[in-house]
């Protein structure tokens, strides 16, 4: 009788180099809530719980990015686009907001004055990402993207 015992070990399966989320949504407040939404519930699937300073500094990057998509951004009939990556080979989240104007991309934010009403929300993306700037969209607008790291 033969007693030999086969062993089969299984190695998990790799983490994927490139996880993403790509959404379109219409150019409303209400839906710059729900990318900020969306961002945070995908970043808990790919393992960073809401209370996570990666998902909080994810959730605030999208929510700033998205708002002044449809505030300076918005063109009437157009939507903005929302492109959310984690790639696992170099721990970094970046996001990107498309919006459908190329004519007001983005300033380098100053020191807002304690009398200006507004203004603030660059100097916090400023802030919160290792890094951040806009491109040209093809075939119209311009993508507004910030890069932060993933622990």
């Amino acid at each position: 009788m033969d007693t030999t015992v086969l062993k089969t070990t299984t190695a998990p399966d790799p983490e994927p180099e490139l996880r993403e989320l790509i959404q379109q949504f219409p150019a409303t407040p209400r839906a710059a809530r729900l990318a900020r939404r969306l961002a945070v519930r995908r970043m808990e699937e790919w393992g960073y719980p809401p209370a996570s300073d990666a998902s909080c500094t994810v959730a605030l990057l999208v929510a700033e990015l998205a708002s002044n998509a449809v505030r300076h951004g918005r063109v009437p009939g157009r939507d903005f686009r929302l492109r959310l990556a984690c790639v696992a080979a170099t721990r970094t989240i970046r996001i990107e907001v498309s919006d459908a104007r190329e004519d007001r991309l983005p300033a380098i934010p100053s020191a807002p004055t304690g009398d200006d009403e507004s203004g603030r929300g660059l100097l916090l993306v400023d802030l919160l990402a290792t890094r951040w700037g806009a491109t040209p969209r093809f075939p119209v607008g311009k993508t507004v993207w910030a890069e932060c790291g993933a622990p």
